[in-house]
């Protein structure tokens, strides 16, 4: 049996090698390496796959968070609602442009935001709403989209998580992960669904306003070289980075449909163990398994981790630490107590490998190994 990794890039790799050769090849010989045309037809294909009209490249997934902020015009002590069981990105963000966050619980079963508290949290000050997609399936986007234009709020979709995951609405329209707010943002670091050999991120809009104005911020603020019409960041996508993407997206819903047959061998493995609580999927949304986290109850986790780990089975803890209670957070008025559901997952959770290469023999290993602790 092969080695168990979280997530094994070079299995993926080797059946794609030559296609990502030749393209990174095509790529040194023009020397084209900063907005070489390869990043224009990864950006026209992403668009066409999501549906979306326009998509804009830049250097990472936390950018995108910042750029679509900083393209929404808001200003500091404006509140941004996001959710406190997340990576930081989402909320470091709305610190770093001096925003005001605030945070609302998110449901036990689904990992998202509990859209049933979401109003409550809303003041005149709020001015938009971050849901994140989190491990691979989707916020209740339209739930999401009714308060939010009822407030007359922006919507910024954190889909990091969850490339190629779709929202399916109550008329059976079904929307792309990233498409449905006023902006989505993307994530193409390596271990993600749809991931580059570096850093990479992306944002979607189908506003044409709103699509010029992400595009200035992320080239310094600049539409006509050497005009700079604002403050902005350099923030692009190599092209390198776009060139294997380009390749893996040509893979991505096979990539998905690997991922969600190891989720249901490992849904039936765990099905009938009280302790160990298989992930709940959502009605409206399709479910892309970035992440396999279970909840345990009654188990020790760290020790159920440790023997794991004695057994070459690698397990993580995304993410062991709510927001709200993280250090860099320490100003911002909350406390311990103030979103349980998110304190609770923090110390129940854990993740299972999971990527496109998994084998029933590695997973029948991960599955014994786990069980003999339940």
């Amino acid at each position: 049996m092969k080695p168990i990794k979280m997530v094994d890039l070079k299995s993926q790799y080797d059946k794609i090698k030559d296609e990502v050769d030749v393209a990174i090849s095509s790529v040194i010989e023009n020397t084209a390496f900063i907005n070489g045309s390869q990043v224009g037809e990864f950006r026209t294909h992403l668009a066409n796959y999501l549906h979306v009209n326009h998509v804009i490249t830049c250097g990472n997934g936390t950018d995108a968070l910042q750029i679509a902020l900083m393209a929404l015009g808001l200003q500091p002590g404006d509140e941004v609602i996001t959710v406190p069981f997340t990576f930081i990105a989402s909320a470091e963000v709305i610190g770093l442009l001096r925003l005001e966050c605030r945070f609302v619980d998110v449901d036990k079963a689904t990992f998202n935001m509990d859209v049933s508290k979401l109003e409550a949290a809303i003041t005149p000050k709020t001015k938009a709403i971050i849901p994140v997609h989190l491990f691979g399936q989707c916020a209740d986007m339209e739930k999401i989209m009714q308060i939010a234009e009822k407030y007359n709020l922006f919507v910024v979709e954190d889909a990091c998580q969850a490339i190629g995951a779709e929202v399916i609405f109550s008329d059976g329209t079904r929307k792309k992960a990233g498409t449905i707010g006023n902006i989505g943002c993307t994530s193409f670091f390596p271990s993600k669904n749809l991931g580059c050999y570096g850093d990479g991120g992306a944002l979607f809009t189908n506003d044409d306003a709103l699509a010029k104005q992400i595009s200035g911020i992320a080239n310094h603020g600049m539409f006509v070289r050497y005009h700079h019409e604002m403050l902005g960041v350099n923030s692009r996508l190599d092209t390198l980075q776009a060139a294997v993407l380009d390749v893996k997206l040509k893979y991505l819903d096979n990539y998905i449909a690997a991922r969600q047959k190891a989720a249901a061998y490992y849904d039936v493995a765990f099905a009938d163990f009280s302790n160990i609580e298989i992930p709940e999927k959502a009605k409206f949304t399709t479910h892309v398994y970035h992440q396999y986290t279970l909840k345990l109850h009654g188990l020790n986790r760290e020790k159920l981790i440790e023997n794991a780990k004695n057994a070459s089975v690698p397990i993580m803890i995304y993410y062991p630490i709510p927001l709200h209670l993280q250090p860099a957070f320490s100003n911002s008025g909350y406390k311990q107590g103030d979103f349980p559901v998110s304190e609770e997952l923090c110390q129940t959770v854990c993740s299972l490998p999971m990527h496109t290469e998994l084998t029933e023999e590695q997973q029948a290993y991960i599955v014994k190994t786990i069980l003999m602790q339940a």
